[in-house]
């Protein structure tokens, strides 16, 4: 009897935690499904920024808040990581190794030089303007890198706070839903052609939804480009994530940290890795690859609708002013590295 009750005891939390996340998780599963209706009706609004959009104004609604900081936590915290981490597992079939030296080591060469530029900038404004907690590390991540995706990843690994997390993607997002309306007007004063600016904006745009909604303006020459280039951005996720999983346990080994032990490369990370490789020995049907990748998206949807459920607006104002000037200048930075690296490569 004794063992029966302490096997009772072991299994109680596993037991309970997964229906604990059933009301989060079908709430979630609205929240894609709205999002999907949105962007049916308005193809130019990508549907993972609608699904941020809705988790904030959910978790604001006076009759619903209550809900999505109680009995709905548990299932919409659990969207916003593990769904996360599946995505960006299927994120890498998107990505093949063929793409990326299609574009040739200069167009490498500029992409790389405008993600460690962005990145570490982002990063030193941030701690320099006093920015809390994780947030300049994952707002230089998802600026740099691929937007809410690499906040995801790069939280993971860092092991970040929720409420961080939470303000960098509505930032991000934010910004990265300005560029579709903004960048499209600078194409003829900047005098790019439209291959010059579908590598613009796969370089500078952070989601890959906003890069589609950006680039497709231009025709398919610029969005062709800026898919590659984009998906070139993608292929840095996985050193970077790295970098920070080592440098966090770094910073731990001689300290007296009781949080959990990082692993040295995040197992989701090595799962994206495979499905690079995966998608570059060109063994899958094309219609595997479109059906995973109709999962990928739906799974970052429900995540998004996670993060952005966590987001506190009376707190957000009160770094408000910072977070929007660090936006800014990322924005700024990232633009214009960008622009003169298209600008060196394709002259």
């Amino acid at each position: 009897m004794a063992l029966l009750r302490e096997r009772a005891a072991t299994a109680g939390p596993t037991a309970s935690a997964a229906p604990g996340r059933l009301p989060g998780l079908a709430l979630a599963v609205l929240g894609v499904g709205v999002a999907w209706c949105v962007h049916r009706l308005l193809p130019d609004i990508p549907m993972l920024t609608a699904s941020v959009v809705l988790g904030i104004i959910t978790a604001h609604l006076p009759r619903v808040r209550a809900v999505v900081r109680g009995t709905a936590r548990p299932g919409l915290s659990y969207a916003g990581k593990r769904l996360m981490r599946i995505g960006i597992v299927l994120l890498g079939l998107k990505l093949s190794l063929d793409d990326v030296l299609g574009l040739g080591w200069a167009t490498v060469s500029m992409v790389l030089s405008a993600v460690v530029a962005t990145f570490l900038g982002t990063w030193w404004l941030g701690r320099r303007i006093g920015l809390p907690g994780d947030q300049p590390l994952l707002i230089a991540a998802g600026y740099s890198i691929c937007g809410a995706s690499a906040i995801g990843a790069v939280s993971e690994a860092s092991d970040s706070d929720e409420r961080d997390v939470a303000t960098s993607v509505a930032l991000v997002t934010l910004c990265g839903t300005l560029a579709i309306a903004v960048l499209p007007l600078l194409q003829q004063p900047l005098g790019l052609s439209d291959a010059e600016f579908g590598r613009w904006v796969g370089a500078s745009v952070h989601d890959v939804g906003q890069v589609v909604a950006t680039a497709q303006t231009a025709g398919p020459d610029a969005l062709g480009e800026a898919v590659l280039v984009k998906l070139m951005r993608v292929a840095l996720l996985a050193p970077l994530v790295a970098a920070v999983a080592m440098s966090v346990r770094h910073r731990r080994r001689g300290g007296a940290s009781a949080r959990k032990r990082l692993p040295l490369v995040p197992l989701f990370v090595v799962g994206f890795l495979a499905m690079v490789a995966l998608r570059s020995t060109g063994l899958l049907p094309h219609a595997a690859i479109e059906v995973a990748q109709h999962a990928q998206e739906l799974l970052l949807a429900a995540a998004l609708f996670g993060l952005g459920s966590a987001v506190d607006l009376p707190s957000l104002t009160r770094t408000g002013g910072r977070v929007a000037a660090l936006g800014l200048c990322a924005w700024v930075v990232v633009a214009g590295v960008s622009y003169g690296g298209v600008l060196l490569v394709m002259a």
